[in-house]
């Protein structure tokens, strides 16, 4: 059971949760206006991992014999196949269920949000054999994680809520465009659908530009809807900067480590302006 679960972990790429989980307390504490009750702190934090658990393992399950054609993805169906897919379907099961319990800890309103985050969880593998678009229904799966923080805290969703949700979807489907960058050629012969498989390099890169830009002009927004105040103000401009880092690595195709840094420096750097605003303020 422990070599399962480290092949689980390694699956559903765990680490990569610290590109969510700023967003996710940024919306607890913008709708607490400081931190939360700890209680609520906890039941966010699990509802998170389970809904991420679940949808990294029904992406991994949907797209199973299609990871195992491309030599990038190829290892995800060898690790599939040594846990099993009853055990995986499992896990699956298991996460939404904590992911209802969670919601149930929280409010009704976080309750009448599950459904819609497990469908999203469920169709967004799917997407990618009929539309060029799965990488903003990607954005949303991703989107519904502050939204649903704010509605965890308040038991409403407002419109600051509604502008981060737009922020977290515009960022991941701008970074998402990018990584797909690496399977164009791939997606083209097994009909896979994807902006830049349907409209190349240098489309997609200004697809993914655009929608970078779409995710300042949401947090700039929100900057007038939620009085943060001037200290927000620069850390805008520092997260545009790390923005415009980003996209160039993905100019120079230095998708590695450095990229994937960018992203977790984006969404640390959110979390940290948010509570400096909110603390002076």
């Amino acid at each position: 059971m422990g070599e399962r679960l480290r092949v689980l972990l390694r699956l559903i790429k765990v680490e990569h949760t610290l590109f969510a989980l700023p967003f996710l307390y940024s919306g607890a504490v913008l709708a607490q206006g400081g931190i939360p009750e700890l209680s609520v702190l906890l039941w966010i934090t699990v509802g998170l991992f389970s809904a991420r658990t679940a949808g990294m393992c029904l992406n991994r399950l949907i797209d199973r014999e299609i990871d195992a054609l491309n030599p990038r993805t190829a290892h995800r169906a060898e690790m599939l196949g040594f846990l099993s897919l009853r055990f995986v379907w499992g896990v699956v099961v298991a996460s939404l269920a904590l992911l209802l319990l969670s919601a149930l800890m929280l409010n009704p309103l976080c309750v009448l949000l599950f459904p819609l985050v497990a469908a999203l969880l469920l169709v967004y593998p799917y997407t990618k054999r009929f539309t060029w678009l799965s990488h903003i229904v990607l954005g949303s799966a991703l989107g519904m994680a502050p939204l649903g923080a704010w509605a965890a805290v308040r038991g409403s969703i407002d419109l600051p809520a509604l502008l981060l949700f737009a922020a977290v979807m515009f960022w991941v489907a701008g970074f998402d465009v990018i990584y797909a960058l690496q399977d164009v050629e791939f997606d083209r012969r097994h009909g896979l659908k994807s902006i830049p498989a349907r409209f190349g390099k240098a489309a997609a890169l200004n697809a993914s530009a655009l929608f970078h830009l779409l995710t300042l002009a949401s947090l700039v927004l929100l900057l007038h809807f939620s009085e943060l105040g001037a200290v927000y103000a620069v850390g805008l401009g520092v997260m545009a900067a790390v923005l415009a880092c980003e996209h160039v690595l993905a100019r120079r195709q230095s998708i590695g480590a450095a990229f994937f840094q960018a992203n977790a420096v984006f969404s640390a750097l959110f979390l940290i302006f948010i509570l400096l605003s909110l603390a002076l303020r």
